[in-house]
């Protein structure tokens, strides 16, 4: 009897396990289901673009920079990145800038906190010439303490300070690139500069 009460229990349990699993089965699909209906109606996830151009050429720009924006917008899109001789739709060009100036300092004089600032400047245009984008600046700054007893442990955090504001405009920079919607802009469609009008607050430290 006892026996028959413990096999009992087994079926139960693994009706009960096949029920879940059925259900997890079920769940998967429907969510599998959901998200190709969404893809179909144009719905796009997070993080995903849709430029108007297809193929895009950069020119100029720091190596490790370009190796971001090559991957970001090539990982996020449908866009691939291509020689300047590989008749791209559009041509992107960069430039870099990167400065500092002191924000304060201590009672002997000396240097106690530096802002350091990087700009990256860009323009875009279509393979016949047309400006899509007209040059433009993305300005970022960061504060950083300062101090001559670790020289050397302040210009690697300043390194790593640049490298983040390079990250952070290379995100904005896709964004930006995302507002052209057309390769034959009117000229309402027109997508203008942008440029700081007014000096960068002082960033928190």
């Amino acid at each position: 009897m006892s026996r028959k009460v413990v096999e009992g229990k087994a079926c139960d349990q693994s009706s009960e396990t096949h029920a879940q699993s059925g259900v997890s089965r079920r769940s998967f699909l429907s969510l599998l289901g959901g998200a190709l209906a969404l893809s179909a109606c144009g719905f796009q996830l997070r993080g995903q673009q849709d430029y108007v151009f297809k193929r895009l050429a950069i020119n100029g720009g720091a190596p490790q920079m370009v190796a971001r924006l090559e991957r970001v917008v090539q990982g996020g899109s449908d866009t691939v990145i291509v020689r300047p001789s590989e008749k791209p739709e559009a041509i992107l060009a960069l430039g870099e800038g990167r400065g500092q100036r002191t924000l304060s300092l201590n009672s002997q004089g000396v240097v106690q906190e530096y802002e350091l600032i990087y700009s990256l400047n860009y323009s875009l245009t279509g393979a016949d010439g047309t400006v899509l984008i007209p040059p433009s600046v993305i300005a970022l700054n960061r504060a950083m303490t300062y101090s001559t007893q670790y020289a050397l442990a302040k210009q690697q955090e300043a390194d790593l300070l640049y490298r983040d504001m390079q990250n952070d405009a290379v995100d904005q920079l896709t964004r930006r690139l995302a507002v052209v919607r057309s390769l034959h802009p009117a000229p309402s469609e027109q997508t203008p500069g942008i440029a700081p009008r007014a000096p960068l607050p002082t960033p928190p430290l």
